[in-house]
């Protein structure tokens, strides 16, 4: 092959890998105006990588906790490294990601995810995979987290699972094809509207309480990895009122978190406590917090890591109190923002 045919030939193939990569940068979703959770893991990696507190799980935490409190009123810097129906294995996977990049003095699990010991649902897996970055850690979630239909290769080429999306293309395809809007505050999703907690469901009788054994296992690997990095395991459960919490379940949590001498916070004990108004502090009747509701958890939580953890406060540090004034600006204006558009809601309901 003379220069002139290498030079096509490498040409050609230059032109057949971007063409690929950008009609996969097409298809792929941008979970942009719908299901906006599946953008919360990848907006980790734009972040500066100093966190004093970072927490893992489902939609449990990031609904749940505000990351703004936690600084404003301790001087605790936190991210929220959740995604929906976040699994045991990948919360342990995210935590092995997340120690590539710095290492946390606090890692906070929520244990609802004890309830579910194997792969569930390719959606969900997808919210919280494809956002990582390519490591061994991602290898590792997704073989772990495949259900029976699912290929890896569609992992590694997501052109090969999005190819006949042509149909649900829209504008924000096109808007979003190499950015992304954020749209958390440090991990947390912002839902300013109240729904009251009326008629919550009470629980089925289940055949068996036992949390399995994978997802057990996960747990003992969770601890281990902390213990092995001088992180403190902090366990919590988000006061939803639903999916509901078994007693059987807050036993072998507690017993758990006395063996291994685990921090345990159960905050469905705590609305006294903590304030909790479930007629005004949950946007979807008791399922998840709204911003009132994750304000006052958040707050008393607050003064937990700094009695119990010896956290410091580094409302001092410059450069980081400015790079939360920044968040602070923002978070504020999201707020603003809501609270009009749930007016206009209200008043075009009349």
């Amino acid at each position: 092959m003379n220069k002139k045919r290498m030079a096509r030939a490498v040409c050609s193939a230059i032109f057949v890998i971007v063409t690929l990569y950008l009609l996969q940068r097409l298809l792929v979703p941008k979970y942009a105006s719908d299901v906006v959770e599946g953008n919360l893991i990848a907006e980790y990696y734009e972040e500066e990588k100093n966190h004093d507190v970072i927490f893992i799980g489902d939609c449990e935490v990031y609904e749940n906790f505000s990351p703004k409190v936690l600084w404003e009123k301790y001087g605790i810097n936190s991210y929220i490294r959740g995604s929906a129906q976040q699994l045991i294995w990948q919360s342990y996977y995210l935590l092995e990601d997340t120690l590539r990049y710095e290492k946390p003095e606090v890692v906070i699990f929520n244990v609802l995810a004890l309830k579910y010991d194997e792969p569930q649902k390719e959606a969900y897996n997808r919210m919280s995979l494809e956002g990582m970055r390519w490591s061994v850690s991602k290898v590792k979630a997704i073989l772990a987290s495949m259900t029976e239909d699912e290929h890896f290769l569609d992992y590694v080429f997501p052109i090969l699972r999005y190819h006949s999306r042509w149909n649900e293309l829209g504008e924000e395809d096109l808007e979003y094809l190499f950015r992304r809007e954020p749209v958390s505050h440090n991990g947390y999703y912002m839902r300013v509207d109240v729904k009251p907690a009326e008629n919550v469901p009470e629980g089925r009788i289940l055949a068996d309480y036992q949390f399995g054994e994978n997802a057990c296992g996960y747990l003992d690997k969770m601890t281990e990895l902390c213990r092995e990095n001088d992180i403190q395991l902090v366990l919590v459960k988000a006061p939803s009122l639903y999916p509901y919490w078994y007693e059987e379940w807050e036993e072998q949590v507690e017993a758990y978190a006395a063996e291994h001498k685990l921090l345990y916070i159960n905050f469905l004990e705590l609305t006294e406590e903590t304030g909790l108004d479930f007629s005004q502090d949950t946007y979807d009747g008791g399922l998840h917090l709204n911003l009132t509701g994750a304000e006052k958890i958040t707050d008393y939580l607050g003064k937990v890591l700094t009695e119990e953890c010896a956290l410091s406060d580094r409302r001092g540090e410059a450069e980081l109190s400015r790079a939360w004034e920044e968040k602070i600006s923002a978070y504020e204006q999201e707020i603003a923002e809501q609270k009009k558009m749930v007016e206009q809601q209200e008043i075009s309901g009349q």
